[in-house]
């Protein structure tokens, strides 16, 4: 019997046998043997063969003495933030104790792990011996079958790897299947060249991805910096009020939700979640019937709109229309010498969310009443015109962020889908 055999013989993952089912993955794995053609030169393998099935655990947390010694163990995230890379380094760690008290196993260098329950797909290699939760399989790889080559077949499955999983809640891929993993492979001298093309080409994809997204944020933070400086440096002639002295204030109401004659096309009712990111509200989600009207409170045109309770407390809005808001936004209708976009643009500076949180009760949520909000002051030009100037050419930097933002966001996709591509051909023999 070889060495491997001998090993696989002793270890324990798990009662139940492999499935006799079968699920074909996308190219080159499936749960049992999928019967199609694998590339030339190529061959099915049931992956058992080829490399040791391993499981993880968690020593017992009622232990103190498990835990915070000198073993790497590996959780979701840790594995969420080396995905696709070599793990040196873990967010806890166990003590031997803790190792010989449970089911947890030392791993050695270059065991490839795959996260299978809750977070389905993260894929890592050990950088140095370490154990892993219950949450992982890990393959300990014979000479036949090249650790990289296996993480980057498990990354180019990942969408399969859901069809392998089951359950209503939490999706979990179960011993049975993971037992009956098959792959397709070269002989190991392939494995490594298409490992290395593989390699040369994701190190430039990764290089283009960090550009774009620093490109991307550098657009958002000029925006930004143009914001925080106008209301900053302030001219000589603006004046400082507060809210209320600058129109009307309310904070909205919900009519019963279980009577369905509240709700129809009449007139919309806006939520937190109908704020569009720049600022502008999305309509067509819900609205109140003349019924449900006659008991809400309408907020006219052209108002300001913030989130006033819970996560997204701060967050800002405008409307162009009448409408009815639920009891989580405060509304400010201002009166003819105010630009409710010009409001809109100085709540959304670090100073007045500041004060937002300042002036918020934080009981169990973050929640700022109408008095306290009404109090809040802002700063302006004494002439409408100028505020409306003001606006404009804000209104005009945001549409050149946003333009340069859909560009880096499209090449952000086109990265993801050359990625995707090379994973392809890279497992299908194309490359």
């Amino acid at each position: 019997m070889s060495r491997l055999r001998q090993r696989r013989a002793t270890t324990t993952t798990g009662g139940r046998e492999a499935t006799q089912r079968v699920v074909p993955g996308d190219v080159a794995l499936s749960v049992g043997n999928p019967n199609k053609p694998a590339p030339p030169g190529w061959n099915w393998r049931l992956l058992t063969d080829v490399a040791r099935l391993e499981s993880g655990h968690t020593p017992s947390r009622n232990h103190p003495e498990y835990w915070d010694g000198d073993v790497p163990w590996i959780g979701i995230r840790d594995a969420k933030l080396n995905h696709e890379g070599v793990i040196h380094s873990t967010l806890q760690t166990v003590t031997d104790e803790g190792i010989r008290n449970s089911s947890a196993r030392m791993l050695p260098e270059g065991t490839v792990c795959l996260s299978r329950t809750a977070s389905v797909g993260y894929v890592v290699i050990l950088g140095k011996s370490m154990a892993t939760s219950q949450d992982f399989v890990n393959w300990v790889c014979s000479p036949e079958l090249e650790p990289n080559f296996l993480k980057y077949l498990l990354i180019a499955e990942k969408e399969a790897l859901f069809r392998f999983a089951a359950g209503a809640i939490h999706q979990t891929i179960y011993y049975p299947e993971v037992k009956a993993f098959h792959v397709a492979m070269p002989p190991v001298n392939e494995q490594r060249r298409i490992v290395g093309i593989l390699d040369e080409a994701f190190d430039g994809i990764a290089t283009a991805k960090a550009n774009a997204e620093k490109n991307l944020q550098n657009a958002r933070a000029l925006f930004e910096s143009h914001l925080e400086s106008v209301f900053a440096e302030r001219g000589g002639d603006w004046e400082e009020k507060s809210l209320g002295q600058i129109g009307s204030t309310q904070t909205g109401s919900t009519p019963n939700t279980s009577d369905q004659d509240n709700f129809g096309d009449f007139i919309p009712f806006v939520k937190p979640a109908d704020f569009n990111p720049d600022g502008s509200i999305d309509y067509g989600n819900d609205g109140l019937s003349k019924n449900g009207f006659s008991v809400a409170r309408k907020v006219a045109a052209n108002s300001t709109l913030m989130v006033c309770i819970g996560a997204t407390i701060g967050k800002c809005g405008y409307s162009d229309r009448d409408v009815t808001t639920n009891q989580q936004i405060n509304a400010l209708t201002p009166n003819s010498g105010h630009s409710n976009k010009f409001i809109y643009y100085q709540m959304l500076t670090r100073d007045f969310q500041r004060r937002v949180i300042l002036g918020s009760s934080q009981a169990t949520l973050p929640i700022i009443n109408k008095s306290k909000w009404s109090a809040l002051t802002v700063w302006a030009p004494s002439k409408f015109a100028e505020q409306e100037s003001i606006v404009k050419k804000f209104d005009g930097l945001l549409e050149k962020t946003k333009r340069l933002e859909s560009i880096y966001q499209r090449k952000l996709a086109a990265l993801d889908a050359l990625k995707k591509s090379l994973l392809h051909q890279a497992f299908s023999g194309q490359l």
